[in-house]
């Protein structure tokens, strides 16, 4: 491929990725999951000039537990100080935050691109050949459903995404660089520093991207001195890029690093992240017994390999997951290889329950990356040897990029607009929830304490009115919880159908039930967007 086609080859790849995810953006029209809605709510309190705050408290394991909240005790800015740019630009709104996740969309696509032009090389495949891999993996990316649904989303998963493929390309370059010369040029070094540095203030799951580097590096070069070189520079640099961010963190929360994190581990259920007197610890870890510890472990493989993994990209990434075992042999792929290894185990084995709420998803990003790849060897070696076999004068290995690039359009044009449905339901809920509110005799601006419920975040920053998480605990709990935030919470806002602790404990009666009292919201004949909802008064002392 000449310089020039290479450039319009990206070019193509760019554009296309580009126009998907602005299509997406526009079928995606509210902050789902509740995640996102931070990164975007932090981004307008940036904005408007109130720094980096929340007025969600969604999990109580890190002090200070007041307003106005310092955010992202657990998750990091990056996102949001990205995003934030076009939202001074063109208005503090989420479909301003959306470009962020666009833009990070179309690069991934170009370094999906160039990682496959680096394995076509490598392989030594014929032009036509060559040509197909490279551009059917941009152009699949740019297709792909796992991929294309984040683009609309503004959180971590595809910032991160680009971060781990920028970082893998440039580790490719230092080991070809290294093996042909021995020489260690300073530039990809800082290149690869600068990358896992922002990584770091991206997502925790860098710590072993840096890893992979350290493993790799080990590889190149198996003696100490060697070893050092390769990595001291770009730890040296990444430690510069992320020092001001710890300090921050030390200052606001008292540790540098997200120590909440390390507390997820002890999970045993997803809604202990909102734990107020029943917080995980050790024992209680230990106290639940081998036998469930392990199907937890079972439960977290199963839910990183078919949910994320698998189901929405088939057929195409079942056929990734196959054609990974032939990738041993590709030293372009190896260093993504190995981190989709590290990345999947920890999630699994470390972080079974947290990860079923999103860990593993979020930094899936390049690993689907990976499966494309792989899916498309895969069917350039099928091809190949259907046209050795048949004497074919003509190559054909197009054919495997054009399914790959319109079974991913397809699924992905049909699941899109129901996941843009679900959002406007959620959109319509939380603009009708403060009228509702006032008509019950509670208006929200008459509320001097935060509201408690299920669903901090999206209140929040939908209401603009300062909300904490409702524990799975029960009543005493929370009318604990209520009575430590002055003023104190007086508003409990649930959905009915909660499969948690609440409402259930309400309404069946049980103790301290008769502190929440019911407030009766808008009733409609048909669907009404508050038909799922629940309010009470808290009453008690």
């Amino acid at each position: 491929m000449s310089r020039g086609e290479a450039w319009a080859s990206a070019a193509l790849v760019f554009g296309l990725a580009l126009a998907m995810g602005a299509w997406a953006s526009s079928i995606i029209v509210f902050p789902r999951p509740e995640d996102v809605a931070y990164y975007v709510g932090v981004g307008r309190n940036l904005v408007e000039g109130r720094g980096l705050t929340t007025d969600a408290i969604w999990s109580f394991q890190t002090p200070p537990l007041a307003f106005p909240r310092p955010a992202f005790e657990v998750w990091l800015p990056l996102p949001t100080l990205l995003a934030a740019v076009p939202m001074a630009l063109l208005g503090p709104t989420f479909s301003a935050a959306q470009l962020m996740s666009v833009v990070s969309f179309a690069i991934l696509a170009v370094l999906g691109w160039r990682l496959a032009a680096d394995v076509a090389i490598e392989r030594s495949l014929p032009p036509n050949r060559a040509r197909t891999l490279v551009l059917g993996t941009g152009l699949t990316i740019a297709a792909y459903l796992p991929l294309v649904l984040p683009a609309a989303l503004p959180d971590s998963t595809l910032l991160f995404g680009v971060l781990v493929l920028g970082a893998v390309v440039v580790m490719n370059r230092i080991s070809r660089e290294y093996r042909h010369g021995g020489k260690i040029r300073r530039s990809p070094l800082v290149l690869l520093g600068l990358l896992l540095g922002l990584a770091a203030l991206t997502r925790t799951e860098a710590i072993l991207l840096a890893l992979t580097w350290a493993i790799l590096a080990w590889r190149l070069a198996p003696n100490l001195g060697g070893w050092f070189r390769l990595i001291a520079l770009p730890a040296a640099v990444s430690i510069l890029v992320f020092a001001p961010w710890a300090i921050r963190d030390w200052l606001e929360f008292g540790t540098p690093f997200p120590g909440q994190a390390l507390l997820n581990a002890l999970s045993l259920d997803g809604r202990d992240i909102f734990a107020w007197h029943d917080q995980p610890t050790l024992g209680r870890y230990l106290d639940a017994g081998l036998p469930r510890l392990l199907e937890l472990r079972w439960i977290g493989f199963l839910h990183n390999l078919v949910t994320v993994l698998l189901f929405l990209g088939v057929p195409l990434s079942v056929i990734g997951l196959i054609g990974l075992l032939d990738l041993t042999r590709t030293p372009a792929l190896r260093p993504l290889l190995l981190f989709s290894i590290l990345v999947f185990a920890v999630a699994s084995l470390v972080f079974p329950v947290s990860t079923t709420w999103g860990t593993f998803q979020h930094a899936a990003g390049a690993i689907h990356v990976l499966l494309i790849i792989s899916a498309l060897l895969a069917f350039d070696r099928l091809f190949a040897r259907v046209s050795a076999r048949r004497g074919w004068s003509k190559p054909v290995a197009w054919l495997g990029a054009a399914f790959a690039i319109s079974a991913s359009l397809l699924f992905t044009a049909v699941v899109l607009p129901s996941e843009g449905a679900t959002g406007r339901s959620t959109a319509a809920r939380y603009a009708a929830l403060p009228a509702a509110l006032a008509a019950a005799g509670a208006p929200l601006e008459d509320e001097p304490g935060p509201v408690i419920t299920d669903f901090p975040i999206w209140f929040a920053e939908e209401t603009r009115h300062r909300a904490i998480a409702l524990p799975n605990e029960p009543p005493a709990s929370i009318l604990d919880l209520a009575r430590s935030f002055d003023p104190p919470a007086r508003l409990l806002v649930v959905e009915a159908s909660n499969t948690g602790v609440w409402p259930a404990a309400i309404l069946s009666g049980g103790p301290d039930a008769a502190c929440f009292v019911p407030l009766e919201l808008p009733a409609s004949a048909g669907s009404h967007p508050l038909d799922d909802v629940l309010a009470f008064r808290i009453r008690c002392p």
